[in-house]
């Protein structure tokens, strides 16, 4: 056994190199590399030296998911990747299942670590299937409540929690079936009432719970690899929901129970009056301003607006002698470092990228700062009343700019269901209409005059 730990351990220290690396855009393309000889020399020892008559099956099995991953990483937009990832959270957690239950089919005595991997896989599969749903548009991305919702998802827990206990003390594969079943069912539930604005946060819970389900299904198969990964995974996982619950300033609970839409808007716009503009307005104000900031949202990723933005960038710098900066909120998108992979894609300097803290105290001395498609990230709410939902929540404050521009399609509230005071702030000039569209003709009018 000493030859296949050695090599699992060293899977495991590249993977943890790798993570290092992904910290930093200079480095994360050779941490990825080094993640992918780590996953395949992990792959590799456990076929070598696996006791198993069923090799040919499992290298085909293998063939047949790199396959399909090459696929469907060539194949899927950026725009699709919080989807993707959901899928990829679901198929983690359905493997947990998978193992579990044929774990307890061959009769394993690894009770505890064998239940605890399929109830977490459980409801980290039927959890990120409703994620997937509700990114890809499939059912509403609004929290969906129905009556005593909260009293029946912990009914659902009290009764796994008492049937896990039983099962411990007397195994029956039917008690073991029905934990299988309410917790794919609790799962459901708990996903339901998770609001647009809440996703990348669910995606990270999920990613976490993928790995907290590989950690308990590695003790259950005695797996060094599967524990160490499953660890990595799962700290991850669930340090990076809190750093976005903290920038978001939101709750477990609150996610779960999709309270973003209880409390009522205290902001009414019924006597406030939106300064519209045109793409040739903004042109000629940027064309005489000296500092410039992008604030991408979501809106640009559904618009494919980045690269539009790299030319606007860079036209600013070389034409105009503007300097143009991007600001990025954590939650911005609809998972983790979404703004980021799309500016990147689009070929921006990450030295031109910034983060929320790194930025904000730049805005009060901002002569643009354009916003495109994002909505509660620069809510002023969020700093002034103690009755909206997203009080406390750190913003981009772009409210101080001299001028604020902002792309939208309507006046319609963000995810969170409430207005947008800055909307209608006498320095702020809306520009409606399709983000990459507008942008484009901004471009147009810069390389015309």
């Amino acid at each position: 056994m000493f030859i296949p730990n050695l090599l699992y351990l060293g899977s495991s220290f590249l993977l943890i190199v790798s993570i290092r690396m992904l910290s930093s855009p200079k480095t994360a393309v050779k941490g990825n590399l080094l993640g992918i000889v780590g996953i395949f020399l992990a792959i590799f020892s456990c076929l070598v030296f696996s006791a198993t008559d069923n090799k040919l099956l499992i290298s085909a099995t293998i063939v047949l998911g790199a396959v399909l991953g090459i696929y469907s990483g060539l194949k899927v937009k950026i725009t699709a990747l919080p989807q993707m990832i959901a899928v990829f959270n679901s198929l983690g957690g359905l493997s947990a299942v998978f193992i579990a239950l044929s774990e307890q089919i061959s009769l394993s005595t690894q009770y505890f670590m064998n239940t605890a991997g399929l109830v977490i896989g459980a409801i980290t599969f039927s959890g990120s299937i409703i994620a997937f749903a509700k990114l890809q548009g499939l059912i509403s991305t609004k929290p969906l409540h129905f009556k005593f919702q909260n009293n029946l998802n912990f009914l659902l827990f009290v009764i796994i929690l008492f049937q896990s206990f039983y099962f411990l003390q007397q195994p029956d594969n039917i008690i073991f079936l029905c934990i299988c079943c309410l917790t794919l069912i609790l799962g459901i539930l708990l996903l339901l009432p998770v609001g647009g604005a809440d996703m990348p946060v669910a995606i990270s819970i999920l990613n976490a719970f993928s790995g907290w389900a590989t950690v308990g299904i590695g003790f259950s198969l005695s797996s060094i690899i599967l524990i160490i990964i499953g660890s990595i995974v799962g700290f991850g996982g669930s340090i990076l929901a809190f750093i976005m619950m903290q920038s978001m300033n939101r709750s477990l609970k609150n996610i779960l129970t999709g309270s973003f839409l209880i409390k009522q808007n205290t902001f009414t716009n019924s006597s406030k009056t939106a300064h519209a503009g045109s793409p040739e307005d903004a042109a000629f104000i940027m064309e005489n301003a000296q500092k410039i900031i992008i604030v991408p949202g979501y809106g640009m990723a559904v618009a494919q607006a980045q690269f539009s933005l790299k030319n606007m960038a860079d036209i600013l710098r070389k034409k105009y002698n503007a300097s143009v900066k991007f600001a990025i909120h954590p939650v911005a998108g609809r998972m983790p470092g979404h703004m980021n992979v799309l500016l990147a894609e689009a070929g921006i300097d990450y030295t031109d990228v910034f983060e929320l803290n790194d930025i904000n105290s730049e805005f009060s001395n901002t002569d643009v700062a354009y916003v495109i498609g994002a909505n509660d990230i620069t809510n002023p709410l969020a700093k002034t009343d103690s009755s909206s939902p997203i009080y406390q929540m750190p913003i981009l404050e772009v409210e101080q700019a001299k001028t604020v521009f902002f792309v939208k399609r309507s006046l319609n509230s963000g995810y969170s269901g409430i207005d947008n005071p800055l909307f209608y702030a006498p320095n702020t000039i809306m520009l409606y209409g399709d983000a990459k569209q507008v942008t484009d003709e901004i471009v147009k009018q810069l390389e015309q005059n």
